[in-house]
């Protein structure tokens, strides 16, 4: 029998052998990956603190969808699992931007492809049946070619906004044809060169700027120097700048409310390893930067794409860790972690109205799947059009 281990309530887990099953020299060593079973028993017996204000206990014979080892970093124990994956396909050049359009066929981005030695990156269909690649789109403007990273389709047109970071935001359709949005902010300043977006419900598109001014200014981009912005894309036509100053912006989420309002912005900062967030207050407008989470690790590389579950759950990619972190609704430090067949996952998304995830990432630059323990939150493209009106 498979139980659902619900991790929406868990915010710590630590994890005992039953005594009379261990080895008492053993029972309090504490390594970096730590069997929690007893394979004579698989026997688990788990304190857990449940929203951090009460305990807990529970047994059970050990079902596939609970933690099977544990990680440790800065004193904090996060119980890690190992779930299925599958690989979809593979060879596309930094893979990146998974994403699913209304009619349920499944896109990737390939930002490195190059063509002798510049720019000439592609947006392809991934038949999910076959693996086979079609390349729909290679975006050009005035000679220079893109670098797209970052992919969401809209709700009422079934296109594809995407993120680039020579070009800045691109709506490209489905038949491969596309536009450049913005050249200029609403404040008449050039548009920086973007990795990654997320709509709201209402329809805004939040977007990461990681990189220096687009074509045809020099491409510039660094993982030291401060000068990423994060933008609003208005349904008004707007391309509202909300704040600079982040060191390598690059993942992005909304958290939404119970009633589809927009409630929270998610912004991952990659080399400093933290998750920043702001209350949405309206299209374009933000207040209260705070630091929402932490991730774990020390080693080069860090938070990259993310997306919700339906209860809340933040899944994020660590790239360069070989895990997705798991949060609460809340931030703050992991509370699992997801250990992935590969060190350096970039994005990932779930499969509209299923638990599929489908991960990018960038070791051998391919798309693998696995089953979560919950549906994925509802995308923009799948929510009802009452929802613009919020």
């Amino acid at each position: 029998m498979v139980f659902d281990f619900d991790i929406a309530i868990i915010s710590r887990v630590f994890v005992f052998l039953l005594p009379s099953f261990l080895n008492p020299a053993t029972a309090t060593q504490s390594t970096h990956s730590q069997q929690i079973t007893d394979p004579k028993t698989d026997l688990v017996l788990a304190r857990c603190q449940y929203l951090n204000t009460c305990d807990f206990w529970w047994t059970s014979r050990r079902p596939v969808s609970l933690p099977t080892t544990t990680s440790e970093f800065d004193g904090i124990v996060t119980p890690v699992i190992e779930p299925v994956f599958s690989k979809v396909t593979e060879d596309v050049p930094g893979a990146e931007g998974p994403v699913f359009d209304k009619k349920g066929d499944f896109y990737v981005v390939a930002p490195g492809v190059e063509n002798e030695g510049k720019p000439a990156g592609e947006i392809l269909r991934i038949d999910l049946n076959t693996g086979k690649k079609t390349v729909i789109c290679k975006p050009k403007v005035d000679d220079f070619g893109g670098i797209p990273a970052g992919c969401q389709c809209d709700r009422e047109n079934n296109q594809l906004f995407v993120a680039d970071m020579r070009l800045g935001l691109l709506i490209v359709q489905t038949d491969g044809s596309f536009e450049q949005i913005a050249k200029k902010d609403a404040d008449d300043r050039v548009m920086q060169g973007c990795n990654d977006c997320a709509f709201d419900y209402r329809g805004d598109l939040w977007i990461t700027a990681p990189a220096g001014d687009i074509a045809p200014a020099k491409y510039t981009r660094s993982m030291q120097e401060k000068f990423g912005s994060v933008y609003c894309f208005t349904t008004d036509g707007e391309m509202i700048r909300i704040d600079t100053g982040y060191q390598f912006p690059n993942g992005i989420a909304v958290q939404h409310m119970n009633d589809g309002r927009p409630r929270k912005l998610i912004v991952a900062e990659t080399p400093t390893k933290k998750l920043w967030s702001y209350d949405i207050k309206g299209p374009g407008k933000v207040e209260n930067k705070k630091v929402w989470g932490n991730i774990p690790g020390t080693h080069e590389g860090g938070a990259d794409g993310m997306d919700f579950d339906e209860d809340n759950n933040l899944l994020v990619a660590n790239w360069g860790s070989s895990h997705i972190e798991v949060f609460g609704s809340d931030g703050g430090e992991p509370k699992l972690r997801i250990r992935c067949p590969f060190a350096k996952p970039s994005n990932l998304q779930f499969k509209p109205q299923s638990k599929t995830v489908f991960v990018t990432e960038h070791d051998s630059n391919s798309v693998w799947k696995f089953e979560w323990q919950r549906n994925g939150k509802k995308q923009f493209s799948e929510t009802m059009s009452s929802f613009g009106q919020l």
